[in-house]
């Protein structure tokens, strides 16, 4: 298996303040990291030291400052937002600590949004979401809405939603931060049996017992991999 993240000297520095003063802020400081198919890995560290940064980069919601970033066998530097965004659908399946649902929509539409962004027929969109639930343990809450749904199967749905592309990665960002602890380990035990079916995944997070689900610690201080 090959690396599906190959990153070789990735810096970031964002520019703050005023015309008349300008603060540089080095978010990154020269990352090396590969990360290969089918590995299921936890990027921890404390607030401010760059590991959201890191996961914007992987996946390419911001760009490096320097650097050399490969996303699969597709070199990142210089694309444009369009190409970016393209790769980004069909590269990454984000799930985010707020779930992210459109309220006036059932589990289902929810779930074939992404779908419908790429202009598949209804027949095929219905059936990759049916399948995309039916994986996360929901096939019993298809028309259910948002609202009447619990914290652990909302981001059950967020999760079926990231996997209906078939992505090569699996992103997600402290996915239990809004859990109680009996959804936040039904969550875990999900992400485990879909790393054994093969997914890649790479989570952010700070707690350490949701980052020792991982197969693999990422740790970072100050903008730099320290293990």
């Amino acid at each position: 298996m090959g690396n599906v993240v190959e990153m070789r000297g990735v810096t970031k520095i964002y520019h703050s303040g005023s015309r008349q003063r300008t603060v540089d802020v080095q978010a990154l400081r020269g990352i090396d990291l590969d990360i290969r198919e089918g590995e299921f890995v936890a990027i921890m560290g404390p607030s401010g030291s760059g590991k959201s940064t890191l996961m914007h980069i992987i996946g390419l919601l911001d760009t490096p400052t320097d650097g050399r970033y490969t996303l699969g066998n597709v070199p990142v530097a210089g694309m444009r937002e369009d190409e970016l965004a393209r790769l980004r659908n069909r590269k990454i399946g984000f799930v985010f600590q707020a779930f992210f649902l459109l309220p006036r929509l059932i589990a289902q539409r929810n779930v074939e949004l992404p779908l419908v962004y790429r202009g598949l027929p209804f027949s095929e969109r219905q059936r990759r979401a049916h399948a995309a639930l039916q994986a996360v343990g929901l096939e019993d809450r298809l028309y259910h809405y948002p609202n009447e749904l619990s914290g652990g199967q909302k981001q059950r749905v967020a999760i079926a939603r990231a996997l209906v592309q078939e992505p090569d990665i699996l992103l997600a960002d402290e996915p239990t931060g809004n859990l109680d602890s009996q959804a936040s380990l039904e969550v875990l035990d999900l992400f485990d049996d879909l790393h054994r079916q093969g997914k890649t995944i790479i989570m952010v997070t700070h707690e350490p017992d949701v980052g020792a689900r991982a197969k693999r610690i990422v740790r970072m201080h100050d903008g730099r991999i320290v293990v």
